[in-house]
């Protein structure tokens, strides 16, 4: 897969991808994992420029409370997505902290 972006949004890209199916990550776990715990909103910006959301889970990160923000196609899309991969993933994920 090609992905058209800066190398920055391509590392932020690469590390959504690590998210298995039904996990959920916060925007600050995501810019540890990418070495830099101060780039979260670095990371939320590169998380919004995802132009293939339907191939890489930028639905997948939630915030630091479980709370869910941020969601180019809507929070009630986000909340679905989350909500569909629990229910068939057979994992627990930080779902119950929005209710």
């Amino acid at each position: 897969m090609h992905l058209a972006g800066t190398d920055f949004q391509k590392s932020v890209w690469v590390a959504l991808q690590q998210i298995p199916y039904g996990e959920t990550r916060s925007y600050k776990q995501q810019s540890i994992a990418l070495g830099n715990e101060k780039a979260i909103r670095a990371v939320a910006g590169a998380n919004g420029e995802n132009g293939i959301a339907v191939i890489i889970p930028c639905h997948r990160v939630i915030g630091e409370n479980g709370s869910l923000i941020g969601y180019g196609g809507g929070l009630q899309r986000k909340k679905w997505l989350l909500e569909h991969e629990r229910k068939h993933s057979g994992k627990e994920t930080q779902l119950g902290l929005f209710a």
